[in-house]
């Protein structure tokens, strides 16, 4: 009985063992298969791999090459917008400007801007800018500075005889008070704005306002600048940004310029000071409202 009973056992359990058997037999031609497919698949992918690779090889050996024969391309625009802008006696312009800061908390914050300027060689300029907390105009008109704050009523005035790059000069070094775009106000700015250049790129073609431009990058040893030149005739900037890079967070100044117009073009403007609003005079370290920084803002110690 026990005989009988375990040979019938193992003849019921025949049937399973064998269908097992199949079943393995049959998943094993199933992975092979698999295999098969997948080492197909892996010599594809490696075949595509490769070549990208080759392909990424050949573009990167490339970069070089292109970027240096590009130097004198890129520099050849920016004299040419340069000696555009300088040849020009008169001109006028419109902008939007956003400078950036950053708080104790490592927050960017935008402060943006717009404003004009109007110019004639090689002695008088008047400037407007506007923003949330800002409303200031400056005059000048070969002899005399005036900085009038709008939103105080109050001005301030200096003896500045000379040239606009003169006046530049003098109230970005001893007032700490920069026109906009001062660079590219002045008789050479392709000078100005290549000093301890570094490293130069042409990155090719970009829009702005509409506008095709030739889009360049430069880099100093702790400043990056890009700039946007308008193709055709008519090289003006389009647009103009810095990157500061050795303060936290590296904040960057932006201008977009907008309607230039140049020689008879410009309207006529009056670049002497008159007191229409009755504002009263202060000394210029006592001006109030004209800055860059809201009153409710303190420069604080980079980290």
């Amino acid at each position: 009985m026990l005989v009988k009973a375990n040979l019938t056992k193992v003849r019921d359990a025949t049937p399973r063992v064998l269908a097992g058997a199949s079943q393995n037999l049959a998943l094993t031609k199933s992975k092979e298969g698999v295999k098969n497919k997948m080492k197909k698949l892996t010599h594809k992918l490696m075949k595509g791999f490769v070549a990208r690779i080759t392909l990424f090889l050949i573009v990167g050996l490339a970069v070089p090459s292109m970027v240096f024969a590009d130097v004198t391309d890129a520099k050849r625009l920016l004299k040419a917008m340069s000696d555009h802008l300088a040849a020009q006696k008169a001109l006028s312009f419109e902008y939007d400007a956003a400078l950036e800061i950053v708080t104790t908390e490592d927050q960017k914050i935008a402060l943006a801007s717009s404003g004009s300027v109007v110019l004639n060689r090689p002695d008088k300029i008047r400037t407007t800018r506007a923003g949330g907390f800002v409303d200031v105009e400056t005059f000048f008109d070969g002899d005399l500075l005036t900085i009038l704050g709008k939103n105080e009523n109050v001005y301030a005035q200096a003896a500045v005889p000379g040239t606009i790059d003169e006046l530049i000069d003098e109230l970005r070094t001893t007032y700490d008070r920069p026109l906009p775009a001062g660079n590219f106000l002045l008789s050479k700015p392709y000078d100005e704005m290549m000093l301890d250049v570094i490293d130069i790129k042409d990155i090719g073609s970009g829009v702005i306002g509409g506008v095709e431009c030739d889009h360049l990058a430069f880099r100093k040893e702790q400043v990056d600048w890009q700039i946007w030149i308008a193709q055709g005739e008519d090289p003006y900037p389009c647009k103009y940004s810095v990157t500061t890079n050795d303060l936290p967070r590296s904040p960057q100044y932006t201008i977009q310029f907008r309607n230039w117009k140049s020689g008879t073009a410009v309207a006529a403007t009056d670049f002497s000071f008159k007191n229409t609003t009755g504002a009263d005079e202060v000394k210029l370290k006592d001006l109030k409202g004209t800055g860059d920084l809201p009153p409710n803002f303190t420069m604080g110690e980079s980290k």
